[in-house]
């Protein structure tokens, strides 16, 4: 009897000392040396790659005595670039990671040199000094060199670090599964890992797991978290707990007030200058457009008073931002007597209500032009999610029954166009999925504002006004 425990006894033994090795050694290598070498590298080849692309162009331009001037220009733009490179983010852990963000900010830091540059020598009478032809063909070599000087050390950063910049360690400790690009993980139970407060050797078990992680994520079961969060307070790294309230809720952020933790489940999608900006953009359009189009409103709504003598627009109830009605004003394109009010009855095709311009004027989108009425009001935007009816329907089922997610689109004002609308989501709702095809393209769109994007949908929307859902 004696025999089998004193056996089990020894491989535990055995299975500790393993464990105790393995955590001596490390299990992430350590990165911090190595990020430091690829942001000298960035410096460097930066630095060298302005000055060769000025002295190329200087040396096409006019000869030796070009390629001196321009090595002069070089050595005084340098400074500027590599103070608003630090300050910009070109040199940083996202530089090192995305290409994208290294590329751009090395640009962006490229034009305010450029412009600083030019501002400080017309400041000190000094740009009669310097060929204006020779400094702009120094510019203009030196963005596309950097450029792919940028995506070449990409090559060199995989070299030094691997195929992550950042050491992302996962502890598993009985809690929900994550995939991770580039995480390692480790189990707490293989490596016999525990976070227990009053034990110091645990703590120094978890400490040497977590050595040389820059960010340490934890899966435990909700009992354990509490006692988790304390030992990644001081273990000197970014740690994360994960909590599956956090996408039932939707928030995106936590903080404490009055004793209390709060989590930020929306904070609106635009910022006041993007707020301000959208409109500024919405009524210099709106304005435009209408003085452009008026010879063709006035000749539509001409075609629908001949036609029955009935009223020129329609006005509808529709929800906007914040959840909120408004009149939506439209070219009224069906017999007046039979015009749906609440939306519950949508245009099919072949639809009887629809008179001889309606059909004409809904297949080319024109009954959709008075809304830049509601776009000047301030009730639209020229792009956002398409403003419905409170009766609209997909399946036999009212869009707020199909999708949750449905109030959600209200986070912006409805647009006289959209994203859905660009990817040919228009026209009757048959289906539960014409429904989320919207949807899902309005949060995308409310997830990522910009005004190149709003003018790249205006633009888009040109290729889509005739259609073969508009009935």
């Amino acid at each position: 009897m004696n025999a089998p425990v004193t056996q089990i006894n020894r491989m535990l033994r055995t299975n500790a000392r393993q464990r105790g090795r393995t955590l001596r050694r490390s299990i992430l290598p350590s990165l911090q040396r190595r990020r430091l070498q690829c942001y000298l590298a960035l410096i460097v080849a930066d630095v060298a790659t302005l000055l060769a692309s000025f002295a190329v162009a200087g040396l096409a331009y006019r000869g030796h005595a070009g390629a001196i001037t321009a090595l002069a220009v070089a050595q005084l733009l340098l400074p500027l670039f590599l103070t608003v490179g630090l300050y910009n983010g070109a040199y940083t852990m996202q530089a090192l990671d995305r290409d994208a963000h290294s590329v751009s900010r090395c640009l962006q830091s490229l034009l305010v040199a450029s412009l600083m540059f030019a501002f400080f020598t017309f400041f000190l009478k000094a740009s009669a000094d310097f060929s204006r032809a020779e400094c702009l063909a120094g510019f203009g070599v030196a963005a596309v060199a950097l450029l792919a000087e940028r995506l070449l050390m990409r090559g060199f950063i995989r070299w030094r670090c691997g195929a992550t910049v950042v050491n992302e360690l996962v502890i598993d400790d009985g809690g929900p599964q994550i995939k991770l690009r580039g995480a390692y993980h480790v189990s707490a139970q293989a490596f016999g890992l525990r976070p227990v407060l009053d034990d110091p050797h645990a703590l120094d078990d978890l400490g040497l797991v977590m050595r040389n992680a820059d960010r340490v994520i934890i899966s435990s079961a909700p009992e354990r978290r509490a006692a988790w969060s304390i030992i990644l307070k001081g273990a000197n790294v970014a740690g994360e707990v994960i909590d599956d309230t956090i996408i039932q809720l939707g928030a995106h952020g936590a903080r404490c007030a009055g004793g209390r933790g709060l989590l930020t489940v929306s904070s609106g999608p635009l910022s006041m200058r993007s707020r301000l900006t959208k409109r500024a953009f919405d009524v210099a359009a709106a304005s435009a457009a209408l003085l452009a189009l008026s010879p063709l409103l006035l000749a539509v709504a001409l075609a629908i008073k001949l036609e029955d003598g009935g009223s020129v627009f329609f006005k509808q109830r529709r929800v906007g931002r914040s959840n909120r009605f408004f009149p939506i004003y439209k070219f009224r394109s069906m017999t007046e007597n039979k015009v749906g009010v609440d939306g519950t009855q949508s245009a099919s095709k072949d639809d009887k209500r629809v008179t001889r311009i309606g059909k004409l004027i809904r297949a080319t989108s024109v009954d959709e032009l008075p809304q830049l009425i509601n776009v000047l009001k301030g009730d639209m935007s020229l792009v956002g999610p398409r403003p419905h009816a409170i009766g609209s329907r997909a399946a036999d089922k009212l869009f707020w029954e199909i999708d949750n997610r449905y109030w959600q689109r209200h986070a912006l004002k409805p647009g006289l166009t959209g994203l859905a609308q660009v990817r040919g989501w228009r026209g009757a709702t048959d289906c539960e999925g014409d429904l989320l095809g919207r949807l899902d393209a309005d949060l995308e769109y409310l997830d990522g504002w910009s005004i190149w994007r709003d003018i790249w949908i205006i633009a888009s929307t040109v290729k889509v006004v005739v259609h073969d859902r508009a009935f």
